[in-house]
Formats: C-alpha cells, structure tokens, sequence
C-alpha cells in the first residue's frame, strides 16, 4: 500500500513537472538564440597596424581588449599582469567583417543534393520557411569564412521564388545547434526576388509567375492576404480579455504571420534585384502596402536611378561561394545622401 502511494505521488509529480514545461514552452519564444560568448583573455596586442572600421589607419599602434571589448588605442599602452601581451609588429588588425549575404550552412560544402537545402522552391510564395531550419552547422565553409575575417553572417534563402523564406543573423562560431550560434536580439529578414530567377523556375513548370508581370502580381496578392490577415490579429488584440473569451483568435498561419511580421516593421526585406525598374517597382509595391526594403542584394543598375525615394535603401554586391570555397568580392554600395 505505501509503495502503491509513493507511485501515485511520483507520477503526479511527474505529471504536473510535465506541465510547466508544457506551458514554459507554449510562452517561450520558438528557436530563440542560445548564444553565450566564448571565454575571454584580456590581451595587449603591441605594435601592430590597425585599420578601425572608419577609414582610419594606425601603424605601429598598440590595442589593449578587455573583457571581450576594445577599450583603448595608442602607443605605449600601459598593460598590468593580467593582460596577456602579443608582439603583432608587422600584423593587421582589422573589425570583424558581417557577411549580409550569406549561403554558408544552406549550400553546405561540399556541394551534393542531400545539402542543397536554399530554395523551397515548391511553391512560388514560402514566407513559411526559415532558412535557420536548413542550416548544417558543421559546414567547413564557416572555418574557411572566419580565416577571411567572417565573424558574423546573415544567411538567406536562395532567390527562386518571389518570396523565399525568412534569414537569419548568426555567429562564426563552433556550436552543435543554429540557437546558440545565433545573433541575439537581430531581426528575422524575409528574401524576396524580383526579375529572371522566379519567372524562370516556375514558367519552366508551366505555371505561374512565367512573366515579370507574373511576379508582380504574385507579390501584391501576398500583401493583400497578409493585409487582411493582419487586420484580424489587430482586431482580435483590441478587444477586453472578457471579449476575447467570448471569441476565437485568428489560427495561426506560418506563411501569413511572416508577412504581418513585415507590415509591422518587425521582420526586414532583403530584396534579391538586378535591373533599375525592377527595383522601383519594388518600391512601388513596398509603398502600396506601407513596408519598407532594408536592402537590395545584386542591384547592378541601381546607379541607374536617383529618385528622391533611394535615399535610405542599401544596395549590396554580395559575396559569392564557388566549389564550397567563399569567393571574396568588394561590397559595392551605393547610397545617396
């Protein structure tokens, strides 16, 4: 009998053990970053040339970090016992680069179909994906990034479809899981592409968008959906807890709720662009549904266009994976002030 009671204590403890970790989860936030810093060794870097991320160049300079942070620079810095010293005569110091374009992890190396894992290109429209969720944390090509100076990256899906998936920002560091590599607190991004690449993929499957118009039109029946969409949740948050009880909140919708994470200016466009009037008709669409582009990627004919509305759009060349080797280029960007 006693051992009879000891099991029904152990199980309900064990049940209702279950249920907060039932309900922690149900208010957590889904694949929240686990990221915690490596170890850190206060260090006294003597004499070396440094390049400071602002066009400034200090040769034969000493740089003295502590706590993982810089916090001096100059000659002769003065150092106590607990700084560990390193004769970099000779060396360079620069910032850490932040690759904003990134296939590290998606296009893992080397490059065989079982990891070709950028483009859900199964449907025209896949705000639903997040390219995290393809990423293969042992790809080589994140050692070979940190040789070139890569400390943090932004992963996006490939350019498909017209909307490929949300990105992601991450650490170069070496983990077991995507959550404790990624960039606390960094923004979701949404990939769209305009122009070829879409029109291209899915016209060679007899369906739709075939055309430039095609895409377009793809785009702007997303918005309205995400729009009204939208317009429920905002509905739903507005009522008394007592009017919520009486009603049902909107379902979730993965692919929907990507897209009201936009509109609410929550979620960053990085839009895929080659040619000067597809840009500006991306703009016009962005316009339309109040969001803005944070970023165009490729954007070779940007120059082409100086309409008072580039003034705060970004436009990047990114950098290039050839072989499973990162293929370095200069980032051209273009901003007018």
């Amino acid at each position: 009998m006693k051992n009879y009671k000891k099991l029904k204590i152990t199980t309900l403890f064990i049940i209702l053990l279950s249920f907060i970790n039932i309900s922690s989860a149900a208010n957590s936030t889904p694949f929240e970053s686990t990221y915690e810093p490596m170890p850190q060794t206060n260090t006294l870097f003597r004499g070396a040339n440094i390049y400071d991320g602002e066009g400034n160049e200090f040769l034969d300079t000493d740089l003295l970090i502590k706590d993982g942070k810089i916090i001096a620079i100059g000659k002769d810095l003065p150092a106590s016992s607990e700084f560990t010293v390193v004769d970099a005569a000779g060396k360079w110091i620069t910032p850490g680069i932040i690759d904003i374009h990134s296939h590290m992890g998606v296009y893992s190396a080397p490059g065989v179909t079982t990891s070709s894992d950028g483009n859900e290109s199964t449907s025209p429209v896949t705000a639903d994906v997040w390219a995290e969720h393809s990423i293969w944390v042992q790809d080589p090509q994140f050692a070979l990034a940190l040789k070139g100076g890569i400390t943090s990256f932004h992963v996006l899906p490939g350019s498909a479809n017209l909307i490929g998936g949300r990105g992601v920002t991450a650490k170069n560091v070496q983990r077991n899981t995507i959550n404790s590599m990624k960039f606390p607190n960094a923004p979701h991004s949404l990939k769209m592409a305009c122009g070829e690449n879409p029109k291209r993929v899915y016209g060679n499957k007899s369906q739709a968008p075939s055309t430039r118009m095609g895409n377009i039109a793809g785009y702007r029946k997303s918005w309205i959906k995400a729009e009204a969409y939208l317009s429920r949740l905002d509905e739903y948050e507005s009522k008394s807890e007592e009017a919520k009880e009486l009603s049902y909140k909107p379902t979730r919708d993965l692919e929907l709720e990507t897209l009201a994470g936009v509109l609410r200016g929550e979620i960053l466009i990085q839009n895929h662009c080659y040619r000067a009037e597809e840009m500006a008709m991306m703009i016009d669409i962005a316009n339309e549904f109040g969001y803005k582009i944070t970023a165009f990627h490729h954007a070779v004919e940007a120059i082409q266009d100086s309409r008072s509305y580039w003034l705060k759009i970004i436009f990047v060349q990114p950098c290039g994976q050839i072989g499973g080797a990162l293929n370095m280029k200069p980032m051209t960007w273009f901003r007018q002030m």
